[in-house]
């Protein structure tokens, strides 16, 4: 896939535009392998900028600091609850991901916004991000020092609502991205050490406010923090359901 002409012509201004893709509910695997075809393309300027929105099936994904050891049930269980575990290539420890949780993978040139290779400083802008989406829904959420992601202080534990685990490379180009809790069953939490954390709680958008929130809303509002957070002037962003098609 190319730029169309008129997206040539906005990077010939400077302008950076921002491409949505909503892909619903979609196997991690099917969509790892789409995050990395798309990570080429974009290195090489052949695809615009990327934000994928999405929600996995039953998954537990274990970072470059490992995870398997903070699995705290037998596989006989995992096969039970339907939850596969997979070993890939972002920081962090062991997460989970399912239905009702807002996934958004950001794949985009991080010397385009001027951070250059600033890994830190990307987790940082992810977590306004994610604080900035969570408190027009009247959610108080903060950052936890030396601890990544978007967090709910407000009982005696602080909880994690959203998590966060990246990989940039050595181009600049981010994949892999944010996990924040809107409808999750958090009972699959049991099942791990979330984030290899120990001592501290998760919780959900649904939990806090009381009643289930709609998806719909929460992935609106999230992308609208996003472009601007990142510098995607509101005119360039273009939102679609269709799926990038993969070759090979």
């Amino acid at each position: 896939m190319t730029f169309p002409a008129a997206q040539h012509e906005r990077a010939s201004l400077g302008l950076r535009p921002l491409r949505i893709l909503d892909l619903g509910l979609i196997p991690y695997e099917e969509c790892w392998v789409l995050q990395r075809h798309l990570a080429i393309e974009i290195g090489n300027d052949n695809a615009p900028e990327t934000l994928l929105l999405l929600e996995h099936p039953h998954t537990y994904t274990c970072g470059k600091h490992g995870g398997r050891d903070n699995i705290l049930v037998p596989q006989a269980t995992l096969d039970a609850i339907g939850a596969v575990v997979i070993d890939v290539d972002r920081g962090g420890d062991i997460t989970y991901h399912g239905p009702g949780q807002l996934v958004a993978y950001p794949i985009i040139k991080l010397e385009e916004y001027g951070t250059g290779f600033d890994y830190p400083g990307y987790v940082r802008k992810l977590e306004y991000v994610l604080i900035s989406t969570l408190a027009d829904f009247a959610i108080q959420a903060e950052r936890v020092r030396f601890l990544s992601g978007a967090w709910y202080v407000g009982g005696n534990v602080p909880q994690k609502i959203a998590a966060i685990g990246v990989k940039v490379s050595t181009k600049g180009i981010t994949t892999h991205g944010i996990a924040l809790n809107v409808n999750t069953d958090l009972s699959f939490f049991d099942s791990i050490v979330p984030c290899g954390i120990k001592g501290k709680g998760v919780t959900s958008m649904s939990r806090l406010l009381g009643c289930e929130v709609e998806l719909k809303p929460v992935k609106g509002i999230f992308a609208s923090h996003f472009a601007r957070t990142f510098k995607f002037p509101d005119s360039l962003v273009t939102l679609t359901a269709k799926p990038v098609e993969t070759k090979g």
